[in-house]
C-alpha cells in the first residue's frame, strides 16, 4: 500500500456497561478512514493474551489493516461509565501494551509509505510509545501535502506541557475541543481571551495548515490562515458519544484526501460524527451516503 492513512497509539478494550468493545482513538480513526475507501492501517501493541488475540481477530474481521506488535505487557483496558447525558467517563489502566509500542523495521517501512497520520497525547504518556511516534513522524515523507494530525486527548492527567508543545510543533493539523483548549491555554499562559482568539494564536504560533475546534452541541470550527469554517452540530438522539470525535477526524481527513475543500470536508465530518452518536460503540458501519462508496 502506498499513500496509507495511519492511526497510531492506543489499542484497547472499552469495558462498557453493556459489555466490552474495541476502543482506542487510532483504531476508530483508521477504521472509519477505511470505510471511505482509502488505504488505512492502525499501529499499536497488545499483550500476548486472550484480549490481545481478540483485538487482532476483530480488526481482521473488519478488514482493518494493522501493524500490531505483541509485547510482554497486558492488553490495555478502559473502564467506561456513561453518564445521563450519554458522555463517557474513563478509567484508563496504566503500564499496558500500548504504552510500549516498539519501533521496528516493519514500522519504518510503513512510515515511508504514509500520506497522513493521526496521533494523540494519551499514547505518549510512556517514553517508549512516545519515542516510537516521534521516530515514525521523522521517517514519513516530508512533503507539502502530507497531513500530520495531532488530536489532543487530555485524559486523567496523562499529559504535560512538553508533550503538548512538541506534538503541536510536529503536526500541521491540530484538533482540540473547547474544554481542552481552556486547559491548554492556561498551561501556555494566555487564558483571558475568547476561544476563537486562542485558536488564531495557536494556528500562527505553530504554523499550522488547519486547527479544528469542536464545541459539542455548540458546533465546530475549522481555522485556516485567513479563514474559518463553522458548522452547527445536528440535533440527534444520542446513544453514546464514544468514538464520535475520532469519526469526525477520519471523515474530515478522508474528504480532504479525496479532493474536497475544507468547508465540504467539515460538513461531511459533522454529519458522520452526528450519525456515530446515534449508534452504540465507536465503530458502526457508516451509510454510503456519507462515505461516497458505490
Amino acid at each position: 500500500m502506498n499513500d496509507v492513512v495511519v492511526g497510531m497509539g492506543e489499542a484497547l478494550w472499552d469495558v462498557l456497561p453493556e459489555g466490552k468493545k474495541i476502543g482506542g482513538a487510532p483504531a476508530n480513526f483508521a477504521y472509519h478512514v477505511s470505510q471511505f475507501g482509502l488505504p488505512s492501517c492502525v499501529v499499536s501493541a497488545v499483550g500476548d493474551d486472550n484480549l490481545g488475540d481478540e483485538i487482532i481477530e476483530n480488526f481482521t474481521s473488519k478488514g482493518l489493516k494493522h501493524l500490531i506488535e505483541k509485547v510482554p505487557y497486558p492488553t490495555g483496558t478502559v473502564q467506561v461509565e456513561i453518564d445521563q447525558a450519554g458522555v463517557p467517563q474513563y478509567e484508563i489502566k496504566e503500564n499496558v501494551a500500548w504504552d510500549n509500542i516498539p519501533y521496528t523495521v516493519r514500522l519504518e517501512a510503513l512510515a515511508e509509505k504514509t500520506k497522513a497520520i493521526c496521533f494523540g497525547s494519551l499514547a505518549q504518556r510512556n517514553v517508549v510509545s512516545r519515542s516510537t511516534i516521534n521516530r515514525f513522524l521523522d521517517a514519513m515523507p516530508q512533503t507539502d501535502d502530507s497531513l500530520v494530525v495531532f488530536d489532543v486527548n487530555l485524559r486523567q492527567g496523562f499529559y504535560n506541557k512538553e508533550i503538548l508543545c512538541n506534538s503541536m510543533k510536529r503536526c500541521n493539523i491540530l484538533k482540540i475541543n473547547d474544554e481542552e483548549l481552556v486547559t491548554v491555554s492556561r498551561m501556555f499562559g494566555y487564558p483571558g481571551i475568547d476561544l476563537q482568539d486562542k485558536c488564531w494564536i495557536l494556528l500562527g504560533k505553530y504554523n499550522l495548515k488547519m486547527l479544528i475546534l469542536t464545541c459539542g452541541i455548540n458546533g465546530s470550527y475549522v481555522f485556516t490562515p485567513g479563514n474559518v469554517s463553522f458548522q452547527p452540530t445536528p440535533a440527534v438522539k444520542v446513544a453514546d458519544t464514544v468514538g464520535a470525535g475520532d469519526s469526525f477526524t477520519a471523515a474530515f481527513i478522508s474528504s480532504l484526501l479525496k479532493g474536497c475543500d475544507v468547508a465540504e470536508a467539515h460538513r461531511v465530518a459533522v454529519e458522520v460524527s452526528a450519525y456515530v452518536c446515534t449508534q452504540n460503540g465507536a465503530m458502526p458501519v457508516l451509510p454510503e451516503k456519507y462515505t461516497g462508496k458505490r
